[in-house]
């Protein structure tokens, strides 16, 4: 038995190594299957791993996680956590489907880039100089927006004499601490959950928290309530567009509450960046986004409930700093980064695209 598990041990150790040398951004482990790869947003499979049996996958729940992750995974059917295998952190989840057990495991990039390595706008730079305020990073799962929210965590990190506090759930990138003083909790070990970190962080003298997400309402009240008490507050959520994440935090609320959050959020909210990962035409994947900047004519927009007008407002906000994500697709375009195929796939509005091609 023991020797059974030093060998998945090894295996898997293996498995990670191939995926960081092929540059993989998850690995997805099931019975019945071989071990795959997401590589440049495709799923590829190792086929010099023989397909994992049930025995295979008991030891991998084994190998990554802690004795209570395991008994909490069994009672509650999934589990998000985190590990260090072989050198490369990792985010993962437990699940179970049609009473089989699944892995999912995101590598998380030991160092983190700076704007210019990722291909994001320098303009980003703005919202880590602000001392308060709300901005989020939001776009599907997977493309990129906890790698963002690490970079411009970094700058603050380097340039400003702040109390930063992280809680995520599990913790990604770890920072080390240069100018800034920097703590990382991470739910269920270093507390509770968001709410109960997030209520806390106001005895301990932060001026920078991120949330890894925002889940829940009393999560969202909690933090645009930072936003507007001297606090610059950063996030993500899993929405595609500006106009759609003010949306969502709007309908997350009561009928009754929806007029004050409007409110709330049209003075606390700085920005949103919204953005997509593009097969590249040189390989890998490149960054096409959206950049809301909130100003005067935005704040009245949102408090008059009036969030169907933002897409087109960002489109004619060029010169004051705003990105449409047309405009940033037919960029990519005209650089020979993507495909005009692609560029189409991924354009919220085609004919508007058209016009800028």
């Amino acid at each position: 038995m023991e020797d059974s598990k030093k060998n998945i041990k090894k295996i898997l150790s293996d498995i990670i190594e191939i995926a960081r040398k092929e540059n993989a951004s998850d690995v997805h482990l099931s019975e019945g299957r071989n071990p795959m790869l997401r590589i440049n947003g495709v799923l590829v499979p190792i086929t010099s791993f023989p397909e994992i049996n049930k025995k295979d996958m008991e030891e991998f729940i084994f190998q990554l996680l802690s004795p209570d992750s395991r008994s909490e995974f069994m009672s509650k059917k999934e589990i998000d956590f985190s590990k260090e295998i072989s050198g490369v952190r990792l985010r993962g989840n437990c699940f179970f489907q049609q009473g089989f057990v699944s892995v999912v495991l995101r590598l998380v990039q030991e160092k983190i880039k700076n704007l210019e390595e990722l291909k994001l706008p320098e303009i980003l730079e703005v919202f880590a100089r602000k001392k308060q305020g709300f901005f989020l990073v939001v776009g599907p799962t997977g493309h990129g927006k906890s790698t963002t929210l690490a970079s411009i965590l970094n700058i603050i990190n380097e340039n400003r004499n702040a109390h930063i506090l992280t809680i995520e759930d599990p913790i990604e990138f770890v920072h080390k601490q240069k100018k800034s003083i920097i703590d990382q909790r991470e739910i269920k070990i270093d507390t509770k959950d968001f709410p109960t970190a997030l209520r806390s962080m106001f005895r301990q003298d932060i001026d920078v928290v991120m949330l890894g997400e925002m889940r829940g309402l009393e999560t969202i009240k909690t933090a645009v309530t930072a936003a507007e008490t001297g606090h610059l507050v950063l996030s993500t959520l899993h929405t595609n567009s500006a106009s759609q994440t003010i949306d969502r935090i709007i309908d997350s609320f009561p009928a009754e509450q929806q007029k004050q959050i409007r409110n709330q959020l049209s003075g606390s909210l700085i920005g949103i960046f919204s953005q997509r990962l593009i097969k590249s035409v040189s390989g890998g994947r490149i960054p096409a986004y959206e950049l809301l900047i909130n100003n005067s004519a935005v704040s009245n927009l949102i408090r008059e409930g009036r969030i169907a007008e933002i897409d087109s407002f960002i489109e004619t906000s060029y010169e004051q700093g705003m990105i449409s994500f047309n405009r940033s697709l037919a960029e990519l375009v005209r650089k020979g980064e993507i495909t005009v195929e692609d560029a189409y796939v991924y354009s919220p509005k085609t004919k508007s695209l058209e016009r800028m091609l």
